[in-house]
């Protein structure tokens, strides 16, 4: 007996593209965070993402029904993203923006120049099918941008071999099927991409959970940061901080660890005669913050994203990205008078 399912494969082996759309549309939004935890750059997983279905599309009348659409889609998607990552035409680090202040050293330089941060907008509708049994990830936890950051640093096949067996919760065996490889060999990627993993992400494991989103302890937290940012209360903001905080500022490499040079990098940046506004949004199931700087003709000029990671009623970790990405989130560039 046939189905609908079965009828619509038929019609988009045979070109028609609305019925290849009724197949594959339901899996976008999955798939785009699926190229976003491969790349860290929501730009990339974007272009990922537009490469994947044009390979779908051109490849359709070949589908085998050996796996179903959504294993098919998220095989080719992860191929693609290998692609770009063997390619190494990443966003390269960018220097201090700035030229009126000069940074303290800083603690280190970051590893992942082209983090970019992913808006929770397009997270609704994202999971479309539950992750499979052997998933050992919340959703949540791998979306966070500590998570995604971790991943980058992993070598390429490792990284495709976890999200794929820890996140989404494939077998071993479908896996394999998707890489071209064994058994064996997803079971041995497995084993060090989680080594690798835990090194990167074991300093986070004392903090406290985040307060639940949108509650009064995260909405509370983040009106105290604005407001001792915007007034350049360098003690009020460093209360929020834990011991061990981090500021971070892809494409700029420069961090910050700790409270003593966390200290010094705010008492050198935040300027007492500038004013700020911010316009609240969310990213990577975080809250994040729209920033923008007044200057002298009235007009508000956007100047960046900062993204809080909290851990209790504190903040753990301060990310900030350039103006590029507001557009992402629906922010303009600069707020009228």
């Amino acid at each position: 007996m046939r189905t609908a399912h079965t009828d619509l494969i038929t019609q988009a082996r045979a070109g028609d593209g609305d019925a290849f759309r009724q197949l594959t549309e339901p899996y976008r939004r999955e798939l785009h965070v699926h190229c976003y935890r491969m790349l860290g750059s929501f730009q990339d997983a974007e272009d990922a993402l537009q490469d994947t279905f044009l390979s779908a599309w051109q490849a359709i009348a070949r589908f085998q029904e050996r796996a179903s659409i959504r294993t098919w889609l998220y095989r080719i998607a992860t191929n693609r993203c290998l692609d770009t990552l063997r390619s190494a035409s990443r966003r390269p680090a960018e220097p201090w923006d700035l030229t009126e202040i000069e940074p303290p050293s800083p603690s280190r330089l970051g590893e992942v120049a082209w983090l970019e941060p992913f808006p929770d907008a397009l997270l609704d509708g994202a999971v479309g099918s539950p992750p499979g049994p052997a998933a050992r990830y919340e959703q949540t936890e791998a979306i966070s941008l500590a998570f995604v950051a971790a991943l980058q640093v992993l070598p390429t096949r490792q990284l495709a071999v976890l999200i794929l067996r820890d996140v989404l919760g494939y077998p071993a065996k479908e896996v394999a099927a998707m890489l071209d490889t064994t058994v064996e060999s997803v079971t041995s990627a497995l084993k060090r991409a989680r080594a690798g993993l835990h090194r990167r992400l074991a300093p986070d494991a004392d903090h406290e959970p985040p307060p639940a989103p949108g509650s009064p302890t995260e909405q509370a937290l983040v009106t105290r940061f604005t407001k001792a940012y915007a007034s350049g209360d360098i003690d009020g903001l460093l209360a929020l901080l834990t011991d061990d905080a981090v500021v971070s500022m892809p494409p700029i490499p420069l961090e910050y660890h700790g409270r003593k040079d966390v200290t010094r990098f705010y008492t050198t940046v935040l300027r007492p005669g500038w004013t700020y506004d911010f316009v609240p949004t969310r990213a990577n199931g975080q809250p994040a913050l729209g920033t923008y700087v007044h200057t002298p003709t009235g007009l508000r000029h956007g100047i960046g994203l900062v993204v809080l990671t909290l851990s209790g009623d504190r903040i753990s970790a301060i990310t900030r990205f350039d103006a590029g990405v507001l557009a992402s989130f629906g922010l303009p560039s600069a707020l009228a008078k």
